[in-house]
């Protein structure tokens, strides 16, 4: 696989392979072997599973924002302002 990257990322030839009965790497084109259906079905399928799966996610996330109130931003933590532990109030210096 390496050795056949190598080749594709030189740009010698787009038509080299493997050879599914030999292992080795050749020129499909001369060996008149082409990509096969199921191969490109099963790209199609995994492609449009992966399509359905973000849009769930994305059903998911745009459930939660639905749930809070409309117009409402996240929520702002709120800072205790009561006073120190002895309840007096701590003024500024």
């Amino acid at each position: 696989m390496t050795a056949l990257q190598g080749k594709h990322a030189n740009g010698e030839n787009a038509w080299i392979g493997i050879d599914g009965n030999t292992g080795v790497i050749a020129d499909m084109k001369e060996r008149k072997i082409w990509d096969a259906y199921n191969v490109k079905a099963q790209t199609f399928k995994t492609a449009i599973e992966a399509a359905c799966m973000l849009l769930r996610i994305d059903d998911i996330v745009s459930g939660i924002k639905k749930k809070q109130a409309p117009g409402a931003g996240p929520s702002k933590p709120k800072i205790d302002t009561e006073g120190d532990a002895d309840g007096e109030q701590i003024l500024p210096d």
